[in-house]
């Protein structure tokens, strides 16, 4: 429900914030509440607990790319081996991959009804405990369908925190004029993640394969990690341990989000203001008494009490006035609720379309194809997801000078030409060709991570107003894993009938 205001009512308004924020009951309330860590801290905290999140999300999407084609997973898991004998594995290798994102689409769904109602640190949480769940049934796994519920709950945790929550509690909490830039490094750690999971495979076998112990000192170093691994090689540790390592990821994180804290506007949009001026003033790292924190404060009291999410315009002070309505998402008005959220959801769908997610999950298969050895497909792959990472970076420092659209536009446009010159070279069958569809890849992680790697988790949560910003990043994310599952689902049938023309549809 929308209302309209008379200048008078503005007067009133404004006035009774200043007699609010000089009366010494607010004052000491505000002192009641007074955070630890402040300023540059608190802002890195805030960005560790994401970032942690952000991680934990690469991980879990790259750690499939190399235990695909692990003896020891293939082993427990036969119906992940392709071959001539049984092309049909390649529907069940792809469905072991794709049924997290069935899981992540449940979870970001549920944040239309639970994520108002728990708050950004209890979902986080909440989330964060399901995938440690998850992530124990996967790696105790003995069957099949065993990993793929398994897989299911992991996912359901994932879509339920990082990918509709975390980015929207890293946005409220974070500067302005920094909001671009601390997002595109979440970014970054999406693809940290995916190289830590992609490349300890990749380090494990170089060492044993290249490495004799004749060679130099630093050969050595290395082969301790040779050594800690090898009695794993004939164990299904070799496959359990990379999905368990994930737990370590989820409890940082669930630990850690307890000594964070809400951010202004939501706990104004909840009616505690006294609690908002704690947090701001901290955020700013300046007292109560700045000019600039009182600005900042009456601003966003303004801003809540525009969008009518909050109980402090009323004098009953009631808190339902304040819940969003699911139908809202679907109105026009001043808000122009609707157009917003499909904004988010066209954002968040074409980043999947590109077709990122055949690299992510499926590189060391994607080598492979290309006739490199396996144990070399996987030290290209970990290279791959390093060059990922370090490109990811280029976006942090373009994000707020060059703008959102332009990065948007070139992303897309390297992209689509990748794709086609992967089309085309795979259509030819020789070294040459291989070896430069083994860079294009390289490169079309490149424009991706330039234009469109953190771009989907910020561009949702800014064009969105408060009041509706937790349900419209539930569509959108849902929006996301939506089209995520329908890539991964049909990379592996696709390759295995079309061969090169899979490019070609994306």
């Amino acid at each position: 429900m929308h209302f309209r205001r008379k200048p008078e009512d503005d007067v009133h308004r404004e006035n009774m914030t200043e007699k609010e924020i000089d009366s010494s009951s607010f004052l000491e309330e505000v002192e009641a509440h007074r955070l630890s860590l402040r300023g540059a801290k608190l802002t890195a905290a805030i960005a560790f607990v994401t970032g942690t999140g952000f991680t934990l999300f690469g991980y879990d999407q790259g750690v499939m790319s190399s235990l695909l084609t692990a003896k020891q997973f293939e082993k427990t898991f036969p119906q992940v081996i392709v071959d001539g004998e049984h092309r049909n594995h390649a529907t069940l290798q792809s469905l072991l991959v794709a049924i997290y994102e069935i899981g992540c689409l449940i979870g970001a769904l549920s944040n239309l009804w639970i994520g108002d109602r728990l708050g950004r640190r209890r979902t986080i949480a909440l989330g964060g405990i399901i995938m440690i769940v998850g992530a124990i049934l996967q790696a105790a796994s003995f069957s099949y369908a065993q990993i793929l519920v398994a897989r299911v709950i992991t996912g359901l945790g994932n879509g339920l925190n990082q990918t509709s929550t975390v980015p929207s509690y890293h946005a409220e909490c974070s500067p302005a004029v920094r909001r671009g830039s601390l997002i595109m490094i979440e970014g970054s750690l999406i693809t940290f993640g995916i190289t830590v999971a992609i490349s300890g495979t990749a380090v494990d076998m170089y060492v044993r394969v290249d490495f004799p112990a004749s060679k130099p000192l630093f050969t050595g170093y290395l082969k301790w990690l040779d050594f800690a691994f090898f009695w794993a090689q004939s164990s299904s540790v070799q496959w359990r341990a990379p999905v368990a390592i994930q737990i370590v990821f989820a409890l940082i994180m669930v630990v850690a989000i307890g000594y964070s804290h809400l951010d202004g506007k939501l706990l104004l949009k909840a009616g505690r203001p006294a609690e908002a001026m704690a947090v701001i003033s901290a955020l700013e790292d300046k007292p109560t008494s700045d000019v600039g924190v009182r600005q900042l404060y009456e601003g966003i009291r303004d801003a809540v009490i525009a969008e009518g999410g909050s109980s402090l315009d009323n004098e009953e002070g009631n808190p339902s006035k304040g819940k969003v309505s699911l139908k809202e998402l679907f109105t026009h008005g001043k808000t122009q609720n609707f157009r917003r959220v499909c904004l988010g959801i066209a954002i968040q769908c074409f980043q999947q379309i590109t077709g990122i997610n055949i690299i992510t999950y499926y590189a060391t298969l994607l080598f492979e194809r290309l006739q490199i050895s396996d144990t070399k497909s996987r030290i290209i792959a970990a290279c791959n997801a390093t060059e990922y990472l370090l490109a990811s970076f280029i976006a942090i420092f373009l994000i707020d000078t060059v703008g959102r659209r332009k990065l948007m536009f070139f992303g897309s446009a390297g992209q689509a030409g990748t794709m086609i010159l992967l089309a085309i070279l795979g259509s030819i069958n020789n070294s040459a060709a291989r070896i430069v569809s083994a860079v294009m890849l390289f490169v079309f992680n490149s424009f991706f991570a330039v234009g469109w790697l953190g771009m989907a988790w910020l561009y949702p949560a800014e064009v969105v107003g408060l009041r509706m910003r937790g349900p419209a990043n539930a569509l959108s994310t849902a929006s996301n894993w939506t089209f995520n599952f329908l890539v991964v689902m049909i990379t592996g049938p696709a390759f295995e009938n079309i061969s090169w023309r899979t490019y070609i549809s994306k």
